[in-house]
């Protein structure tokens, strides 16, 4: 047995031996992993300086408000277009590009107009009637009217053809809708041409099928916008409801630990049984309903996810998901039941870890304010990236012309030698972008942009880790606890993690900023790929993200781990990661039994919070309830403010949980190298509590046999 147990050892490193001088986090540390603190600091630099520029040539009132080909505002005070408050386009068609999303804007000809078209018009048949009056207020000011209809197309001076449109977030689209089957533009199911010609209106919007998907993209997105302008308040409300329940439930967890577990366990199966409940209500309402059997797959894609819910499929669909689900969690409740019980002793012990370090559970609201700043740097800065193109403008001649191609101004073109030169020319508007160097360069500071986001958000993570690490094992590796506990451990510990530890910090966040970085381009190649018909692309393609989200997660566990080992001991990253996943290896069993079912337990606590509230949202925004005497806003998308409530309820009940998350696995470490170094004798005690001591070596001691029996 002896010798198995070196053989064991000798695989997974040395056990750390008895040291009397061992009392916890070691102060006399120095500084680790220099070289990595110093890139860090020069890719901040190098941040600042993209910000700068980006800051210098962007204007993001372009995504605020629209502007026109010539790059003015429209509907701004002091301006020529104070008036003209809506944007049209000349040809929408060309807005196909997927482009058009990042740089926010589209390659077609716009003007500012005091109001969107309301009826349907061509310029053949407007031209010399009464209706040209009407038709001349969507033409480039200052059109001639000695020009003749080929010559105000050929110019780009007037649109083609005029369609019923409506406004949206300042913008004229295509009133298209259907009608009985038959697809419509207003009143229409017909259109003429510039020339004359009558066709279809299917036509038409088959001719704008690739630039369909992008309209009803940002479409979707200006609904979404607007939604969130009349609903911002009351998603506040629900997320301040959800940091009361967290923060209430990680209160009675300190004091209830044992009997708060078992009602969460309860309240979850409980949530979930009235889900399957509320899901059979619905299907069985829409009974007989006209229409409500069509399939979810000859419905498509919709962007109004309303319809779905008048289809029996759909809730179906959700009581099937919900009732597995719930058949799951029982199960492992069942066959996981004495393994709850010594999960629970370690969230006893972790919570009154946490009760002698109470301002542990404000450190969230630290790292929730440093991760907004990353935010909304990287967001402000990709938003100035993106609007940094200017709009172009190149010679064009029918005839031959040596300039054709070049770029001009518009303003100044009939006066130059240009127009002399060429008498025929014109100068358009090309496209939206830039010819410089910076401009070029546009693609390679935006994703420099997300793998910067990556790096410092993954460092602000990596900070709050060793922190609470820190302080968490000053409380474990104190003999007589609370007496020996030092003074304010987490500013002790937050102290040591920037003073010796920001190289190792960032040497851990670098290596999963650059997973995370591949895997962004990874999904960026993937899209471009949907389109191919190459079995083997997509096969190798699925194979990588498998691979690299399967690594990502990886890094985390052994970057989680390996901070706390940093708190601990001070050394460098790549030693810690070493230690704290041998010390793992040693002790599998141990991490099999009660690491992960503390992690299921959490996991049910956020569940539990985030299916309060987001049911009371659901009721909410749906009418079916009301708050005193207010009443939920009318909304595009009901499902947009409970989707946005349900998502923050978990970030902010995650926050919190982290915290007990973070001194179960610090504890867990402890445990382990307590075992290691000391064996409960009077020479050689143990620093965990008698209540710990009983509970997890007598579980990690029936499982240990269990394990032998099995084998």
């Amino acid at each position: 047995m002896g010798d198995e147990r070196l053989h064991y050892y000798g695989k997974h490193g040395t056990p750390q031996k008895y040291d009397p001088t061992f009392k916890g986090p070691i102060y006399k540390r120095g500084c680790t992993d220099v070289i990595c603190c110093v890139f860090l600091l020069l890719a901040i630099v190098g941040y600042v300086a993209v910000g700068i520029i980006a800051w210098t040539h962007g204007d993001p009132r372009k995504v605020i408000y629209p502007t026109d080909s010539r790059g003015e505002f429209c509907g701004q005070k002091g301006t020529k277009n104070a008036n003209k408050s809506f944007l049209f386009y000349f040809n929408i068609v060309k807005c196909a590009s997927p482009l058009v999303l990042l740089e926010f804007q589209c390659p077609t000809p716009q003007i500012c107009v005091e109001k969107c078209p309301d009826r349907y018009l061509t310029l053949l048949s407007a031209y010399g009637s009464q209706d040209f009056t009407y038709y001349k207020q969507f033409c480039v000011p200052g059109v001639q009217k000695s020009k003749g209809v080929p010559e105000l197309l050929r110019d780009g001076d007037c649109p083609a053809v005029l369609t019923p449109s409506k406004p949206l977030a300042r913008r004229c689209f295509p009133a298209i809708h259907a009608h009985k089957g038959v697809l419509m533009v207003g009143n229409e199911t017909t259109y003429e041409d510039g020339l004359g010609s009558r066709k279809n209106i299917t036509e038409l919007v088959e001719g704008a099928k690739k630039a369909n998907g992008v309209l009803e993209a940002r479409q979707l997105a200006m609904r979404i916008f607007e939604d969130y302008t009349v609903s911002w308040y009351w998603i506040i409300i629900g997320l301040v409801i959800a940091m009361v329940m967290s923060l209430l439930f990680i209160i009675l967890l300190r004091f209830v630990a044992g009997i708060m577990v078992w009602v969460m366990i309860v309240m979850v199966i409980l949530v979930l049984g009235y889900g399957i409940f509320h899901c059979y209500m619905e299907y069985a309402r829409l009974r007989g309903e006209a229409g409500s059997d069509v399939s979810l797959m000859d419905l498509g894609f919709q962007t109004d996810f309303r319809v779905y819910l008048h289809l029996r499929q759909t809730w179906k669909a959700f009581m099937i998901i919900l009732s597995i689900l719930e058949v799951i969690i029982i199960l492992l409740l069942i066959f996981l039941r004495k393994r709850i019980l010594i999960a629970i002793a370690l969230i006893k012990e972790a919570s009154r870890a946490v009760g002698y370090v109470m301002c542990s559970l404000l450190y969230p609201l630290v790292t929730f304010f440093l991760l907004c700043l990353c935010i909304a740097y990287w967001a402000s800065t990709a938003v100035f990236l993106s609007t940094s193109n200017e709009a172009i403008y190149k010679i064009f001649n029918d005839s031959a012309c040596p300039l054709a191609g070049k770029t001009c101004n518009p303003e100044t073109f009939p006066s130059s030698n240009e127009s002399h030169l060429c008498p025929g020319a014109h100068c358009q508007f090309a496209f939206y972008g830039g010819e410089s160097g910076y401009h070029r360069a546009l693609l390679g500071l935006q994703v420099f942009n997300v793998f910067m986001f990556f790096w410092l958000a993954n460092f602000v993570l990596a900070l709050g880790q060793v922190t609470l690490a820190g302080a968490f094992a000053s409380y474990y590796w104190a003999f007589n606890k609370p007496d020996d506990l030092p003074a304010f451990p987490l500013f002790s510990a937050f102290g040591r993690a920037l003073r010796y530890h920001t190289g190792s910090l960032a040497f851990g966040a670098l290596i999963l900023a650059i997973v995370q970085i591949i895997r962004v381009m990874l999904e960026y190649l993937d899209q471009r790929l949907k389109a191919a018909e190459n079995r083997f692309a997509k096969f190798l393609m699925t194979c990588l993200k498998c691979c690299f989200w399967c690594l990502e997660k990886f890094i985390k566990f052994l970057n989680r781990n390996a901070y706390i080992m940093i708190a601990i001991y001070g050394t460098n990253f790549c030693t810690s990661a070493r230690n704290a996943f041998f010390l793992l290896m040693r002790n599998i069993i141990r991490v099999a039994v009660l690491d992960k079912v503390t992690d299921f337990l959490f996991l049910l606590g956020k569940l539990l919070i985030v299916g309060s509230v987001g049911i009371l949202a659901f009721f909410f925004f749906t009418h079916r309830i009301r708050i005193v005497q207010d009443t939920a806003p009318p909304l595009n998308y009901y499902w947009v403010p409970i989707l946005t409530v349900i998502v923050g309820s978990y970030l902010i009940a995650h926050g919190f949980f982290s915290v007990y998350g973070m001194c179960v696995d610090t504890l867990f470490l402890c445990f382990c190298e307590d075992l290691e170094r000391n064996d409960g004798s009077q020479q050689r005690p143990y620093f965990m509590s008698p209540e710990l001591r009983d509970i997890l070596l007598k579980g990690s001691a029936e499982e240990g046999k269990r394990v032998e029996v099995e084998e």
